[in-house]
């Protein structure tokens, strides 16, 4: 049986109720005919007056004070932000699919999602990070720089005009530690310039996200700014700094929040949540997430049989 809901004069829904529910109030006088209504099958809100041969109403009630109810154009310029709120207006289709949810149901972003994201994101910056060590350590490498010293080692200027840091610390005295070292500290600069454009300029989501249909919001359902969604990347740091205890905290907290999550209060939620589409929000993992899931686990099986063999 279809549930009906209808908007009062200041735009409050009210409902889920049945059509004999709708026909009483209809008969007490509490909604007229140029109430909106709406019902689980319904592509828009309707006025009573449309729906008048479905439910079986009779005729119009006396008016009485108050029943007057928004007008179509009242409850179009309330949608934008009924949409923003968690109860969006009714638009979900409400069925027996265990994965659908309610209109007034934010999902949070389970940990494995979380896991399959934080995957995708991180072989990314990892090959963009590789590509620019390489490129920037491969004369190095191939004795271009040093075969221009006399002495066969490249000079101190040119050391700390190439590599800073490595310059002042091991002078270049192997190429694997000044590899190792270039790509530690080109990582966290990728890394906060990709989270912080992504999760504040796009679809508040980093590629790995979007690919599994999650994005981060303030607590409140809110954009983050950009100098939030830097300060996150770095919480993210910390995280790992906890031997992975800051992300599996995620797995046991009420709104699934890892610790980076808590100081910059901020969620991970579907990407339909607060938006006027809440009823595509989904529960289950997808087939996307569950095909990235596990492509890693057979290359964790995989990799060290092949490293074994070169």
């Amino acid at each position: 049986m279809s549930e009906w809901y209808y908007a009062d004069a200041s735009q409050q829904q009210h409902g889920p109720m049945s059509a004999t529910d709708l026909q009483q109030s209809f008969q007490r006088g509490e909604i007229g005919l140029s109430t909106m209504v709406w019902r689980d099958d319904l592509s828009a809100w309707r006025k009573l007056s449309e729906c008048v041969e479905e439910l079986g109403l009779k005729e119009a009630p006396p008016a009485t004070p108050g029943a007057d109810q928004a007008p179509a154009a009242a409850l179009a310029a309330s949608e934008p932000a009924m949409a923003q709120s968690r109860c969006a207006t009714p638009s979900a289709v409400l069925n027996s699919d265990s994965h659908l949810v309610t209109v007034d149901e934010v999902v949070q972003a389970g940990f494995w999602k979380r896991v399959a994201a934080h995957l995708i994101d991180n072989l990314l910056i990892s090959i963009v990070a590789s590509c620019i060590t390489h490129s920037i350590w491969a004369p190095l490498e191939h004795g271009e720089l040093l075969d221009s010293c006399p002495s066969g080692e490249a000079s101190v200027i040119e050391i700390i005009l190439i590599f800073p840091v490595i310059g002042c610390l091991l002078g270049l005295v192997q190429i694997a530690i000044a590899w190792g070292l270039c790509l530690i500290f080109s990582w966290p600069l990728l890394g906060a310039i990709y989270f912080g454009i992504c999760h504040r300029f796009t679809r508040q989501a980093t590629l790995g996200k979007m690919a599994v249909g999650i994005k981060v919001v303030r607590s409140d359902g809110s954009y983050i700014t950009f100098a939030r969604s830097i300060g996150r990347y770095f919480g993210f740091l910390l995280s790992s700094m906890t031997i992975g205890i800051g992300f599996l905290i995620a797995a046991f907290t009420r709104r699934k929040q890892a610790l980076h999550d808590m100081l910059c209060d901020t969620l991970v939620v579907d990407k339909w949540a607060y938006t006027d589409h809440p009823e595509r929000q989904r529960h289950n993992l997808g087939a996307v997430i569950i095909v990235i899931l596990a492509l890693i686990g057979i290359l964790i099986v995989v990799m060290p049989l092949l490293m074994m063999m070169l």
